[in-house]
């Protein structure tokens, strides 16, 4: 699109991230402006799992999270050989579900991101109901095969957005990247630039 930048049209099938189960069939229309911004993107999905399902598999995982006695800490997740430790499986779903909002915003045409490892997690005990956890995790650059490393926050409630926190630095990036508070979720983040924490 001309002084706008290039818009793609996209047919693609989805997945559960745990089960591996088909989740439903998307179109989408994604457009990367000219100017280094977040693509600006719109997506329609039929899905076939209802939202009665959804939210009591989000409810299993919070009540995994809430009834421990003490905070959850963890690191290298995966380890080295590909394996979670079932304790630590809720922690590792709502990593991916927050490193995909750094994705999104971190994007481009050329450059794309994927979850490679959790190497620190730690659970903040809080006396509301939200859950949170700080992050470090690394990203997996494509095509430059790069790991960038990002210290994310997480809060979350199911029935809630999810709110994402971040900083990532990165040895041959000269500029380190961050974010205010985001709220959003891999289907919908919304950016705020600016705030420290």
């Amino acid at each position: 699109i001309p002084e706008s930048g290039h818009k793609y049209y996209l047919q693609f099938s989805t997945e559960d991230y745990s089960t591996g189960e088909d989740a439903g069939n998307c179109l989408a229309t994604v457009l990367y402006p000219k100017k280094k911004s977040p693509p600006v993107v719109s997506i329609k999905c039929s899905h076939t799992k209802d939202q009665k399902e959804i939210q009591e598999e989000d409810n299993r995982i919070y009540q995994r999270i809430r009834h421990q006695t003490k905070p959850i800490t963890g690191s290298n997740i995966p380890d080295s050989y590909g394996n979670i430790e079932p304790a630590l499986e809720p922690v590792w779903a709502l990593a991916v579900a927050g490193s995909s909002s750094i994705m999104w915003e971190k994007s481009t045409e050329t450059l794309g991101y994927f979850l490679a490892q959790v190497k620190s997690v730690r659970q903040w005990m809080r006396k509301d109901n939200f859950t949170e956890f700080d992050y470090t995790v690394l990203l997996h650059e494509i095509p430059t095969q790069e790991m960038i490393s990002c210290h994310m926050r997480l809060t979350w409630l199911p029935g809630h957005p999810l709110k994402v926190k971040h900083f990532c630095a990165s040895e041959s990036h000269s500029v380190d990247e961050g974010s205010g508070a985001e709220s959003g979720s891999a289907a919908a983040p919304a950016a705020g630039k600016g705030a420290n924490f």
